[in-house]
């Protein structure tokens, strides 16, 4: 039996289905010059980062479901090897080629270690005990630390009252909900809440970083980030869980393959577009949408409640989000 390879096309379909109107360039189109943005633009960047919002959103439900059956460290491994490879394959579709110089590749891997080995692995082993609602609500400060390490190294972000009490109010929300366990002694559940926080302090980082891959195309670091991560990961999974011992289930390989797909390949490369036109606390700016959807997600599909403390934690947090990123109207000038 002769075996034809897949057509380009097919092999795109998942994501440029979705995105190519707003997120892909032809073949022989340069990367554009920095322009001032236009209405549409911005339209296109909000619209973009809701779908973002939704996407992480999901990611934390497919993450509860995917490690009842695999070991976190496999799990990680095999998003960053699926997605990387999507990334890669689409890249190859549309005629461009990853950069073929040691210094692109270092900064690919920091990138990786930032934004998906560490905190990957660190939220997938926190939620093996933490409702994935609640990792959503702590992982959406990400922006309350994107401006902190903003503010205290490249200093290109305003320090105004209003974000000092958005950083107060996320910090509140944080304590709120880790406090409760706290109070009740240096459980699992504690550490694992303080290992979705120190992955939220790896995506700050990684905003912030992610901003020096000005003039590239926006999926050649999504796609190098990935493959580093894979790179890095798949070695500590054969050594670690020896995966081919394993029997995950048929509901743990559907949700790797769907946050692999949607909620990483095609979220990655929205991700560094808005990295690009939005600034690095602007794409955080998300995380108050993504708090809503990923404890509405968590409640339908895993049945999960919060309790009222955690309630009040997340108005804290999705105030204070709010507070720090939602753009302030200027007044118009008298005529």
């Amino acid at each position: 039996m002769t075996i034809r390879p897949w057509p380009k096309h097919f092999i795109a379909a998942p994501l440029t289905s979705l995105a190519q109107p707003i997120l892909f360039r032809s073949r022989a189109s340069p990367v554009p010059t920095k322009k001032m943005p236009t209405s549409n633009d911005m339209t296109t960047d909000l619209a973009l980062l809701a779908v973002l919002a939704v996407l992480w959103g999901a990611s934390y439900t497919f993450i509860k479901i995917g490690v009842e059956t695999i070991p976190p460290v496999t799990f990680i491994a095999a998003r960053t090897l699926i997605a990387g490879g999507i990334l890669f394959a689409i890249i190859r579709w549309r005629g461009l080629a990853m950069p073929g110089d040691a210094a692109s590749w270092r900064r690919f891997a920091f990138q990786a270690c930032l934004n998906s080995v560490v905190p990957f692995t660190l939220i997938a082993a926190a939620e093996r005990s933490v409702d994935a609602g609640l990792a959503t609500i702590l992982n959406a400060t990400s922006p309350i630390f994107t401006f902190l390490l903003t503010a205290l190294i490249t200093r290109d972000e305003p320090v105004t009252l209003r974000k000092l009490i958005g950083v107060g109010a996320g910090i509140a929300g944080i304590c709120l909900i880790i406090g409760t366990e706290a109070l009740g002694g240096l459980g699992h559940e504690l550490w694992a809440q303080l290992a979705i926080v120190a992955a939220t302090i790896c995506y700050a980082g990684a905003a912030i970083f992610g901003r020096g891959f000005k003039g590239l195309d926006p999926m050649l670091p999504a796609a190098g980030s990935m493959l580093c991560g894979a790179i890095i990961l798949v070695p500590l999974s054969l050594m670690i869980d020896q995966p081919w011992t394993l029997a995950p289930s048929t509901a743990s390989i559907l949700a790797l393959l769907g946050l692999s797909v949607f909620s990483t390949a095609l979220a990655f490369v929205i991700y560094f577009r808005l990295i690009h036109t939005l600034g690095s606390v602007g794409t955080t700016s998300q995380a108050y949408l993504r708090v809503p959807i990923g404890v509405g997600i968590g409640a339908v599909f895993l049945g999960e409640s919060l309790g009222p403390t955690a309630w009040l934690g997340m108005g804290f947090v999705v105030a204070g989000v709010a507070a720090m990123t939602i753009p302030v109207r200027k007044p118009a000038l008298a005529r």
